[in-house]
C-alpha cells in the first residue's frame, strides 16, 4: 500500500520515510512516529492501518540523522543494539524531522501526529512544541514524563501499560496529575503491547487502545 521516499528537513538534513495513503479523499494525514526500532515493518504496518480509515500516514526515519535506513526486529540482541542509539537523540532535531513529514502531507486536511516509545514521547512534545496540529496520541512514552509541565495545543490522548518495567506507574500518575487537559488509559499490559510482532503484545489492550485512538481522530481530526 506504501511508499519509500525521501523528506528533507529545514535545516536541510535529508531522511527516509515511509508513506501510506487512502484511497479516495482523506480525512487528514498523521505523521507516524517510530518506535527505537526504526521504520520498520510495525510502524509501515501502522501506517498502512491509518490509510486503511482513511488518513495520508508518512513515517519518518528518525534515526537517519545519526544511523542511515535503520531498521530492526525485537530479538534480544536486537533490542540491545537499538538502546545504543537512545543516547544520541536530540529531541529538537527529532521535532524538525517530524515537522518535514507535517509538511509533505500539509495538503490532506487535519494534521496529527502518532508514536510508540520513543515516537510516543516525540507525539507528545510536537503538541506542546509544534504548531498546526489537530490530535496528538502517545503510546508509552517514557521520557513524556520528563516533559509533562509543557502544555499541549491540541488534543492529546496517551496509552501505558500498567506492568511496563520501563514507566512505572508512579510516572503515568505524575503525568495525570500534571495534565489533566489529556486523555490518559492504562491497560494491564507491559511495554510495547500494541506492536503484534513483540512477545509482549497484548491482543485485548491493543484493539481497545487502537478502537479509542480512531475514536478520538474521528471527533478532533476536523
Amino acid at each position: 500500500m506504501g511508499k519509500l521516499f525521501s523528506l528533507t528537513t529545514s535545516d536541510s538534513h535529508t531522511l527516509g520515510a515511509y508513506r501510506a495513503d487512502p484511497d479516495g479523499t482523506p480525512k487528514g494525514a498523521m505523521v507516524v512516529a517510530q518506535e527505537i526500532f526504526g521504520v520498520n515493518s510495525h510502524i509501515r504496518n501502522v501506517c498502512d492501518r491509518l490509510a486503511a480509515q482513511g488518513y495520508v500516514a508518512v513515517a519518518p526515519a528518525l534515526f537517519d540523522r545519526f544511523v542511515r535506513d535503520f531498521e530492526s526486529g525485537y530479538s534480544a540482541e536486537e533490542v540491545a543494539l537499538a538502546r545504543t542509539y537512545i543516547p544520541k537523540i536530540e529531541w529538537p532535531k527529532v521535532l524538525l524531522d517530524i515537522q518535514a513529514g507535517l509538511d509533505d502531507v500539509k495538503g490532506a486536511g487535519p494534521l496529527g501526529v502518532i508514536g510508540f516509545c520513543l515516537g510516543g514521547s516525540a507525539a507528545f512534545l510536537s503538541a506542546t512544541r509544534l504548531s498546526g496540529l489537530s490530535a496528538a496520541v502517545g503510546f508509552y512514552g517514557g521520557a513524556i514524563v520528563k516533559f509533562a509541565d509543557e502544555t499541549p495545543k491540541c488534543p492529546v490522548q496517551l496509552h501505558f501499560g500498567e506492568t511496563d518495567a520501563s514507566i512505572p506507574m508512579s510516572d503515568v500518575e505524575i503525568i495525570k496529575e500534571k495534565r489533566k487537559d489529556c486523555e490518559i488509559y492504562t491497560y494491564p499490559a507491559g511495554h510495547g503491547f500494541y506492536c503484534d510482532e513483540r512477545a509482549s503484545f497484548d491482543d485485548a489492550s491493543a484493539k481497545l487502545a487502537w478502537q479509542r485512538t480512531l475514536d478520538f481522530l474521528s471527533k478532533n481530526m476536523k
